[in-house]
């Protein structure tokens, strides 16, 4: 009888309710998270449990409250969709699995179901397209952190990013055709923010800053979160005829003013005030609607953008179940 393979995909998370307790419990475990608040041990934990979590909570709370549909969290609605289309797909040979790397359905819980089946062989495959540590590296440490404590360790292959596969960017491409881009003033490519510091801990030597991670990839850079942003966006720019001076990268959900800039807020205003009145926003680093494109880009920047004069922001839709997306990742598991 012919071995399966176990599949794990493994998006961010969510919280189990959009109430207080549910949101206090969500945020507590992934600030925590030494890949995401990257500050000696002592400080984080009194920055994040007597600062941040107290405050942030009840109004995070009342966002996911906004949020929530009868479905209830997008973001875990769609990445079950995703698993059970990619099962669909991969056929008998494979089991596919969904864990969130905080909260539920947590990695722990899923590696024991997977763990029980005995399988020959674990592909593991974060839902970021582009390598962070606070990301993918801390999904990728979670999971290695749980099966050094496996009596039998099977085969493990870890997918880190696949942000120029040509599928994945197909799918991006596909969903921006939905958009009349003639109709737009500018258009944002706009990434979940990190730390500069972050980005530059990839380099042994020198920063980010030193390596044209903004134009290409090389052999130094290939692991940047901030060069792989770049390069995704050229893809899908070349890809739709979008030329350079009609379009901007930038950065959202920043916690201070030392993270990657520029800041996709900034960039909204700042298009409102050139007198723009129409713009149109990808956010490829996020592969299922969420908080931050939801409500972050579609409620809070249309806000921004109409308060300083501007019409619309629209906002393209991630890639949610898109079909194009389910053979992207089986193309990955198949290559793998």
């Amino acid at each position: 009888m012919k071995n399966k393979t176990g599949v794990l995909l493994i998006n961010l998370g969510t919280p189990d309710s959009p109430s207080v307790g549910d949101v206090r419990s969500y945020l507590s475990q992934f600030l925590n998270d030494p890949r995401v608040i990257d500050i000696p041990w002592l400080l984080r934990k009194i920055l994040v449990n007597l600062i941040i979590v107290p405050f942030r909570a009840p109004k995070s709370a009342k966002i996911y409250k906004k949020l929530w549909t009868s479905n209830g969290s997008p973001l875990l609605y769609y990445s079950t969709r995703v698993k059970d289309l990619l099962q669909k797909d991969l056929g008998a040979s494979y089991e596919v699995f969904l864990a969130m790397r905080y909260k539920n359905p947590s990695i722990p819980n899923v590696l024991e179901e997977m763990r029980k089946r005995n399988f020959a062989r674990i592909i593991v495959i974060p839902l970021f397209p582009q390598y962070a540590s606070a990301s993918t590296g801390s999904a990728h440490e979670e999971v290695m952190r749980v099966l050094s404590k496996w009596w039998v360790i099977p085969d493990v292959s870890f997918v880190s990013q696949y942000y120029d596969h040509p599928v994945f960017i197909q799918s991006v491409v596909e969903r921006g055709r939905k958009y009349d881009h003639s109709e737009y003033d500018h258009v944002l490519f706009s990434y979940h923010g990190l730390p500069e510091r972050q980005v530059d801990k990839v380099y042994d030597e020198g920063a980010c800053a030193d390596h044209n991670c903004e134009h290409e990839i090389t052999e130094e850079n290939k692991f940047c979160y901030k060069a792989t942003c770049y390069a995704t966006t050229r893809f899908i720019a070349s890809a739709l005829n979008i030329s350079s001076e009609k379009y901007t990268v930038c950065f959202q959900s920043r916690l201070d003013e030392k993270w990657l800039k520029p800041f996709s807020d900034k960039i909204v205003e700042e298009c409102a005030k050139k007198g723009m009145k129409k713009i149109l926003v990808f956010s490829p680093a996020f592969t299922a609607d969420c908080l931050e494109t939801i409500i972050e880009i579609g409620d809070e920047y249309q806000h921004i953008f109409h308060s300083h004069g501007g019409e619309k922001v629209q906002l393209v839709e991630s890639l949610n179940d898109h079909p194009l997306w389910i053979r992207c990742l089986k193309e990955i598991v198949l290559n793998h």
